[in-house]
């Protein structure tokens, strides 16, 4: 028997149910108890029943899609577009379409959300339920969202003052940037610096925030500098030339934004500071030098040379990223960052509504997201 065969008639025949207990059971709601709702899902699977989505659409007067709501800047950011791409992968197989809602400023309102109609009308016409990620308390669109009726998943919390959304996927944000912190640190900076975005959402939040708070657990001056949410890489070169050139001292940068860090590299290399040796290794190298200047005055009984008049070495700089990427895989050197793992990321949103639309979790429900971090060569390698 092939999917294509078979019927909710197959499955609840069995599974020794009726047809109604088999629909109900399947789509999480009714009073069904839980070792016959587990039983009828085995068997659907087993049998490799297919629901109709039409005829479940028509049936529960559902839209068959849901809205994915991004930030305005997302349309030039890589992290963006693979996390979009995996939500929709994950709702195409629960049969839902996925709506790109346009920013509050092409659509008028909250992203459509509001209008002559009252706030939920037009959204909640169009979706069954809503995606809002990375939102802004300053993004006009996302209380209106948030109030659209339907349920709604944030990828990330949403730290304004209005309804809470139906569920969330979280990630420990200050956990990314401590690890980075640390790998610097731990490779010989004693000077580190974070390019922190600018904005209000809970990534930029929890990034500066962390930045000033792992600094004053360390008794380490982190240098913070605040940068567009999504700078771009001649933004983030700007602001490091400014940085190094201000605090020479700076042996370490941490760059947020997702594209960003190669800016970082143009600066280094504007400032002549080799990328990718730590600190200690430069003393331990200044440490060899001495002694195998000693070595040779005792075996010529000759005074130990000093240094020339000529200009000192610049002091080595580490360069990593929160956001791994194209950008930061493919740089020279290529660059230490945190893999965010985008489309998981997506997909695990669109699971989380999906869940909740077919009565499988309950509202309120907050999932983790895992991160790794991904070390390269402008972290762990010396010069040739």
């Amino acid at each position: 028997m092939t999917s294509r065969t078979v019927t909710l008639l197959d499955v609840a025949r069995t599974a020794g149910v009726s047809k109604s207990t088999a629909s109900d059971a399947l789509q999480g709601s009714g009073r069904v108890a839980e070792a016959t709702r587990d039983r009828v899902r085995a068997v659907a699977e087993e049998l490799g029943y297919r629901p109709n989505s039409a005829a479940r659409r028509l049936r529960r007067s559902s839209t068959g899609a849901i809205g994915l709501h991004l930030p305005q800047t997302a349309t030039r950011l890589d992290y963006y577009m693979n996390l979009a791409f995996g939500a929709v992968a994950r709702a195409q197989e629960a049969g839902f379409d996925v709506v790109l809602l346009a920013p509050a400023s092409t659509m008028g309102g909250a992203g459509g959300a509001t209008g002559p109609g009252g706030a939920s009308g037009p959204v909640a016409s169009r979706v069954d339920g809503l995606l809002v990620i990375d939102p802004e308390v300053g993004d006009s669109a996302v209380p209106g969202l948030l109030d659209a009726g339907v349920p709604v998943v944030t990828g990330e919390r949403y730290l304004g003052p209005t309804a809470a959304p139906t569920g969330a996927v979280i990630c420990d944000n200050a956990a990314s940037l401590t690890a980075l912190l640390d790998h610097v640190t731990d490779r010989g900076a004693r000077r580190p610096a974070v390019l922190a975005p600018a904005g209000t959402s809970a990534w930029a939040t929890a990034l500066r925030a962390t930045a000033a708070s792992w600094g004053q657990e360390h008794g380490v001056d982190v240098a913070l500098r605040t940068v567009p949410f999504a700078a771009t890489p001649g933004e983030a070169e700007e602001t490091t030339l400014a940085l190094l050139r201000a605090d020479p001292a700076v042996d370490a940068v941490i760059c947020a934004p997702d594209g960003a860090a190669p800016g970082v590299l143009r600066a280094a290399a504007t400032l002549g500071r080799t990328v990718g040796t730590t600190a200690s290794d430069r003393t331990d190298s200044a440490a060899s030098d001495r002694t195998d200047s000693t070595a040779a005055s005792d075996r010529t009984g000759e005074e130990p040379s000093t240094p020339g008049p000529g200009p000192r070495p610049r002091t080595p700089l580490l360069v990593a990223s929160c956001v791994d990427g194209t950008a930061t895989r493919s740089a020279e050197p290529p660059v230490t960052a945190v893999d965010l793992r985008p489309a998981a990321y997506g997909r695990a949103c669109a699971e989380l509504l999906c869940d909740i639309l077919a009565g499988r979790t309950p509202p309120d429900t907050v999932r983790r997201h895992a991160w790794a971090l991904e070390t390269r060569a402008s972290t762990t390698a010396g010069p040739a």
